[in-house]
């Protein structure tokens, strides 16, 4: 299986948009979001990946085909971290899942960026907790640190990967 992560470009905006909305269905179930009367989630911020320094989106593609998608931040939300990095959304589609595509590129995303590493999930997304918690474990050797953020309803791990 060929995995790999592609930067995602202005003119391939439509497809993001597109992959978004699958994302924010499936988070759904945790967001308790609701689609607007336009049959859209909506994502606020879209255009920030063009316009913003720091931001990062990328294609998640299997055998050339899309498989999902990694939006990575240049910032902690939670944490103050050296140069810092997080994962802002991650996304495998259900076909691709548990067939190691999203460990592979978490760990590509990861080995990108060096420096400090945030990944929060929210407390009642527990497979994103477990498929975490193990990625990290592994990628850092038991090398992390764990947190809680209640104001943000939020837990997670962070980690350095600097050189």
């Amino acid at each position: 299986m060929d995995i790999h992560v592609e930067s995602i470009l202005y003119e391939q905006k439509s497809v993001f948009i597109q992959m978004l909305e699958l994302y924010l269905y499936d988070f759904s179930e945790f967001s308790n979001a609701d689609i607007n009367e336009y049959g859209y989630f909506g994502y606020k911020h879209i255009d920030d990946y063009w316009n913003e320094e720091g931001r990062y989106p990328f294609f998640i593609r299997v055998n050339g085909k899309l498989a999902g998608l990694v939006l990575v931040r240049s910032c902690c939300e939670h944490n103050h971290l050296p140069n810092p990095h997080n994962i802002a959304e991650f996304f495998v589609m259900k076909k691709y899942r548990q067939k190691g595509v999203g460990r592979m590129a978490a760990t590509m995303i990861f080995d990108m960026f060096h420096g400090g590493w945030e990944v929060s999930q929210w407390i009642n997304n527990v497979p994103a907790q477990n498929f975490w918690g193990k990625v990290i474990a592994d990628y850092t050797d038991g090398k992390y640190h764990t947190f809680t953020a209640m104001e943000a309803n939020s837990i997670g791990f962070t980690f350095d990967n600097s050189l």
